[in-house]
């Protein structure tokens, strides 16, 4: 690291009389050898909750208003087949923060408000990272790894912390979750740091009050180098708007709540173009999974994939991915490489040339491939749960025979019931996904040493993280962290 970034991000934050002092020697030895600091590289993580590959208009969306969103992805770079690490919230959103499969860190499955289970602080997140390197931290919004005081997000990287612990339909209240199930839930509370402040609060109100507390994050720590993880809480069910937009969208409830969320998006672009930090921000926009289908008509679309969230299909795990860094990436430019949610921990390691961490990244540096570089990829390995489903390498995927869930004869939501999918299955299934994005041909018959690669690969990952389906432990996997109380 330079001289010049090293002093910038280390500085000490003490009070000690002194204690700066040699921040300052330094910096007037650098001037009159004529090397000027460069600013740090400041960091904004935007993600949505169950919002399908198709709800962005740069996207394909036609009945969808995302003007800030369709903004982003002009000045940088959108990617096309970006994969959420698991099609679930807590899994994905493990993997995102760790750089790892799910699997690896012990949270496979989406944590109850029941669960005693959350991240292990063993485990670095990209919070942990970057607040080592001088970084402020904040993390705002759906956090979902971990409810209990242990677990939330400030004793994992992050120095502040405002939002709800898990989904917003996790709570008794009938008029938020028709599941009778929900019945021995919680009301659902809204933390701060380790405190919940509110229980059952206004739900209308949550995407305000996030870029609110957004927006006095950046502008409070706006000469320091921050990282903000704005974690939203919709467009997951049950679906709530601020007045400002109710009824303003082309596409009802679930348009008016994409339209709060793309302005939102706006209000952060604008805080960081109003202290000049644009040019200086990496701003990352994403999902955590592929929509609620079976909630129709208040989902979002996968557009020409087959299902959605929780399934192993296409429609499950391809989502939006925008990335916008004006200093170093060109604007206007689209991607059909593979990448991964694992990759973007890596990437920012990379770029702060972070050291590194007690466990090597599952994920890969996105730059080379953002340069026009191939997929750092050879497979990419689809898990429900514990169960390893399928797998992608270059084209082609291949699904080894499960049970899912299919929209496809499904009972859909009504105000007094949650809707119900079809239980489906599929035989071993190959699929050429540059010719069938759908998946809707199999060609397994057709390709058997394609078969036979594919097999070779999922074996080589079902002995490294473990397969409920054929009883394989794992060799390098580790476990959650569990409270007592």
């Amino acid at each position: 690291m330079p001289a010049c970034r090293q002093l910038l991000l280390f500085q000490p934050r003490t009070e000690t009389p002194g204690a700066h002092w040699h921040v300052c020697a330094a910096l007037i030895a650098l001037l009159l050898t004529g090397c000027v600091p460069e600013r740090p590289l400041n960091i904004v993580l935007i993600v949505t909750d169950d919002q399908g590959w198709a709800d962005l208009g740069s996207y394909g969306a036609r009945d969808l208003d995302t003007p800030n969103l369709d903004r982003l992805a002009a000045e940088g770079i959108r990617f096309t087949n970006y994969y959420a690490s698991n099609a679930a919230c807590s899994p994905s959103r493990a993997a995102l923060l760790t750089g790892m499969y799910p699997m690896r860190v012990g949270l496979p499955g989406v944590l109850m408000p029941q669960s005693n289970a959350g991240l292990n602080p063993a485990e670095r997140t990209l919070a942990e990272m970057l607040r080592d390197l001088g970084y402020r931290t904040a993390a705002i919004g759906k956090w979902h790894l971990g409810h209990h005081p242990e677990h939330l997000p400030v004793n994992h990287g992050f120095e502040s912390y405002f939002g709800i612990p898990y989904s917003n339909d996790m709570t008794p209240d009938s008029t938020k979750n028709p599941n009778p199930y929900a019945r021995n839930h919680p009301p659902l509370p809204l933390v701060e740091n380790d405190r919940t402040i509110e229980v059952e609060p206004d739900q209308r109100l949550l995407t305000r009050r996030y870029t609110e507390r957004a927006t006095t994050f950046i502008e409070t720590h706006r000469d320091e180098p921050f990282f903000l993880y704005m974690a939203h809480t919709f467009p997951h069910m049950p679906l709530f708007v601020s007045d400002d937009f109710a009824g303003q969208s082309r596409r009802g409830l679930y348009g008016d709540v994409i339209m709060e969320i793309d302005a939102s998006t706006g209000t952060i672009m604008d805080a960081l173009e109003r202290h000049n930090l644009t040019h200086h921000t990496l701003i990352i926009f994403t999902s955590d999974n592929g929509p609620w289908l079976v909630k129709a008509p208040f989902a979002g679309s996968a557009g020409p994939f087959r299902e959605g969230k929780g399934t192993t299909f296409e429609g499950g795990h391809r989502v939006p991915l925008i990335l916008r860094w004006p200093a170093r990436i060109p604007a206007g430019q689209v991607s059909d490489a593979m990448v991964l949610a694992m990759d973007l921990m890596p990437t920012i390691a990379a770029l702060t040339e972070a050291p590194p961490g007690p466990y090597p990244f599952d994920g890969k540096d996105l730059m080379p491939t953002i340069d026009g570089g191939p997929t750092p990829h050879e497979a990419f390995f689809y898990y429900r749960g514990r169960a390893l489903e399928a797998v992608r390498s270059g084209p082609w995927k291949l699904h080894v025979p499960h049970l899912f869930r299919s929209i496809h004869g499904a009972t859909l939501v009504t105000p007094t019931h949650p809707g119900t999918y079809r239980q489906d299955s599929t035989d071993l299934a190959l699929y050429d996904l540059a010719a069938d994005p759908g998946e809707t041909r199999n060609l397994a018959g057709d390709h058997p040493d394609v078969v036979d690669h594919l097999l070779t690969l999922m074996e080589t990952a079902r002995q490294d993280l473990g397969d409920s389906r054929t009883g394989v432990q794992g060799s390098n996997i580790r476990a959650s962290a569990r409270v007592t109380h």
